[in-house]
């Protein structure tokens, strides 16, 4: 499933509009990347966004 494990960002739903205002239904899927995680002494692989990597990395919880 298409969900960000840490922060729960998840699929947007919307449309295109063509020159000719035909609308069509669209759907956003976040940029999810595999990353292992030190939580508590333990490696945990989770599907975290791209957005909370960054923040991860810059908070330092993260190697850069």
């Amino acid at each position: 499933m298409q969900i960000c494990e840490l922060t729960g960002k998840g699929k947007q739903f919307g449309s295109n509009v063509s020159f000719s205002q035909r609308h069509t239904k669209k759907v956003w899927k976040p940029n999810l990347q595999t990353k292992t995680i030190m939580v508590d002494g333990k490696k945990v692989s989770m599907k975290i966004s791209t957005q909370a990597n960054r923040t991860l990395k810059k908070k330092g919880v993260l190697a850069k």
